[in-house]
């Protein structure tokens, strides 16, 4: 990816590999993270992007390759200094009043967010007498969040940081974050919520089976399959769908509507007036980035799969 001259490499992951027993997790990615980005980071279930984080964090090390955090080991207490994180799962102590949970993380922290304004900021100040145990998920949840910035790192990773989040709290977290980022925190997000990683990120990793198979500009991870969603209803369906320039195509509906997403929409009208078959109802759009990630991920399996054939 192309980037700035005045960006700095916060973190670098240099052709690393992790290995649990048998299983691949993380198969010879290399990855920069630099200064002033939000970066997204996109992919199925097991695609390996916790266990990416979890190697940036230092909590585990990479089977082969390098990874540095601030020009350091991150498993180097030194190098975690200016770094914060929210985890997939939300632990919070059951008998500490959320106040004193604030408190606890941040003294690890040589200089910090004030417990008042970090709760103003990110909305819990009417929470903090009360005890973690009688948060719920959401509000538990978005304390996490906020604790990843209590001690003005540098750099932050949140991994699914809004999973079990209504929509106005969401969109609130989203306000925090923006705020952090405008303030000079790089931050990495990984999302299920297509509309998170669109709303925040401007730069999208896309990894799939352990691999980075896209690292681009939003826009450019969107043009990646030429964005485009074609939608017809046929009697010809098997032969429409042996035409060219098909990325990924959808399981017929009733009355034999098909959609396709296509590499070029153009080319693809013109063969499909070209070859003689029956249609009706055309109609093309540009495609979400919902829609191309999930076309991405489909090409790359159709990649991984034709190479473990071959």
């Amino acid at each position: 990816m192309n980037t700035t001259s005045t960006a700095t490499t916060l973190a670098h992951v240099d052709r690393v590999s992790r290995r649990f027993g048998s299983q691949l997790a993380l198969d010879d990615v290399s990855l920069d993270i630099l200064s002033g980005e939000i970066l997204g980071m996109l992919g199925p279930n097991g695609a390996g992007k916790s266990t990416l984080l979890s190697l940036l964090q230092g909590r585990r090390r990479p089977s082969s390759g390098t990874v540095e955090l601030f020009g350091g080991d991150p498993t180097d207490a030194r190098y975690r200094a200016g770094l914060g994180s929210t985890p997939q799962e939300t632990a919070l102590p059951d008998t500490l009043r959320v106040g004193e949970v604030v408190d606890l993380v941040a003294a690890h922290f040589a200089e910090r967010v004030p417990t008042v304004e970090l709760a103003d900021e990110f909305g819990f100040a009417d929470l903090l007498r009360r005890q973690c145990g009688a948060l719920s998920g959401g509000q538990k949840r978005r304390i996490a969040v906020a604790l990843a910035f209590v001690g003005r790192p540098s750099l932050v990773l949140l991994d699914e940081p809004t999973t079990g989040l209504d929509v106005d709290a969401r969109h609130g977290l989203w306000a925090a974050i923006r705020r952090h980022r405008a303030a000079g925190t790089t931050v990495v997000v990984t999302s299920h919520y297509l509309e998170e990683i669109e709303a925040l990120a401007e730069r999208v990793v896309v990894i799939d089976r352990g691999r980075v198979i896209v690292d681009d500009t939003l826009d450019a991870v969107r043009s990646r399959v030429s964005s485009s969603i074609v939608t017809l209803r046929t009697s010809d369906a098997e032969r429409v769908r042996e035409l060219p320039g098909i990325v990924m195509s959808q399981p017929g509906e009733a009355g034999g509507r098909l959609e396709f997403t296509v590499s070029d929409s153009d080319d693809f009208v013109r063969a499909l007036v070209t070859s003689g078959l029956t249609f009706e109802g055309l109609t093309v759009r540009g495609s979400s980035l919902e829609e191309t990630f999930l076309a991405l991920t489909d090409t790359s399996s159709a990649i991984h799969t034709e190479g473990i054939r071959s």
